[in-house]
């Protein structure tokens, strides 16, 4: 199989994805303009994977270079890349498992409405504005959860101030609407492709 430009692109991301996951287990010292070693590759990594997402779509609408593979391969690799930047905050305490564990019971969710619409003739259910909702704010709140050097809702502790209060307001409120779409997202699938269920 020849692999087009937007397909190498797609590939690329999932090869970035356990690079991004063995930084915190290099011990890393020092920091880059107050970032953490470790937080900064986790951030540079995760922004130019995040990059690789948009660009290998416009590069296969623009010329008209959609595959099966890509269709198959894109969305799942922005899956793996979410969850597995989640996960790593996680155990880096940046952010409580409750979030990760949202977003995977949604894409198991989805994916089990998908494999359900193709044994029924291919029905596809459209991405709606909750899932698109969902795609922005995560890739944006976890760039910015990685760069806040505190953790999730650590304003409400009361000792934050300045830039570091605000970046941390934003940060949290962020990935809560990542959240809230997340569960959006799933509801509407579940709603749109009720009938698959009518037999």
């Amino acid at each position: 199989m020849k692999l087009n430009l937007a397909n190498k692109l797609t590939i690329f991301r999932i090869i970035l994805v356990p690079i991004m996951a063995l930084i915190p287990y290099l011990n890393l010292k020092g920091d880059f303009f107050g970032l953490s070693l470790t937080f900064f590759w986790m951030e540079l990594i995760f922004i130019v994977a995040s990059i690789t997402d948009k660009l290998d779509g416009y590069i296969a609408r623009s010329r008209n270079q959609i595959t099966t593979f890509g269709k198959f391969l894109d969305p799942l690799a922005d899956k793996i890349l979410v969850l597995t930047a989640m996960v790593l905050l996680v155990e880096l305490d940046k952010i409580p498992a409750w979030i990760p564990i949202i977003v995977l019971a949604r894409e198991f969710l989805v994916s089990g409405y998908r494999l359900i619409a193709v044994e029924k003739g291919g029905q596809v259910i459209a991405a709606s504005f909750w899932g698109k909702l969902k795609t922005v704010t995560q890739m944006i709140a976890i760039i910015l959860v990685i760069f806040d050097a505190n953790a999730f809702a650590a304003f409400f502790n009361g000792y934050l101030s300045g830039a570091e209060l605000y970046l941390n307001i934003v940060s949290t409120t962020l990935l809560f609407v990542s959240v809230v779409a997340t569960i959006f997202s799933g509801i509407d699938y579940m709603k749109n492709g009720k009938e698959l269920f009518e037999d």
